[in-house]
């Protein structure tokens, strides 16, 4: 068996207490990546009326590209970065994975999220701390189940990602179906 750090390189985000924010009009701004825009990345929808909290500062920070995928030390979820969210800041919270050629980037993400083992192992990590948080050290000795094909991995990864993003559009026409009945609803009474 495989441990997650023979498949993939990882860099930790920067440091939120050691950025110096500064008031210059010169320096760069910076949006810090957040729990919401890892849910939106993953179903592919953007979540309406989001205020990222911003940092200016003159300071080296890690931030995200286009396909990253990204790893949430809080929750245990990952993702892929997607294009309106390049170029944001991400913290200590958050891990960037570098999948070697051996693994898919969707597969990954798939196999993080998804599968009962690695879950398991990811929880195990959490008994008995007062803080649960998951670890880089928990993440890179992750026992990886055996792997499908490179090809095969495509397509689970890219069917996982097309359900997410089916499931989370169908919340939002029930949502929406909701909002315009009880509208009717309202003008009834009138």
């Amino acid at each position: 068996m495989r441990k997650l750090n023979e498949l993939v390189e990882f860099i930790s985000g920067s440091p939120q207490f050691r950025i110096t924010e500064v008031a210059d009009e010169y320096a760069s701004v910076f949006n810090y990546y957040s729990q919401t825009d890892l849910t939106d990345d993953l179903v592919g929808i953007i979540s309406e009326g989001i205020e990222n909290k911003q940092v200016r500062t003159y300071d080296e920070v890690s931030t995200l590209c286009e396909n990253d995928v990204i790893f949430s030390l809080i929750t245990g979820m990952a993702t892929i970065i997607r294009r309106n969210h390049e170029g944001y800041l991400y913290t200590q919270n958050y891990v960037k994975l570098l999948p070697s050629n051996d693994i898919d980037s969707k597969f990954l993400v798939y196999l993080i999220n998804e599968n009962k083992m690695i879950k398991k192992q990811l929880i195990m990590g959490l008994q008995g701390s007062q803080v649960l948080k998951y670890t880089l050290k928990q993440l890179k000795e992750l026992d990886i189940p055996k792997m499908p094909s490179i090809d095969k991995q495509r397509i689970i990864g890219q069917a996982y990602f097309n359900q997410l993003r089916l499931e989370a559009l169908k919340h939002r026409a029930a949502k929406l179906k909701s909002t315009i009945i009880l509208a009717n609803l309202e003008e009834v009474i009138k």
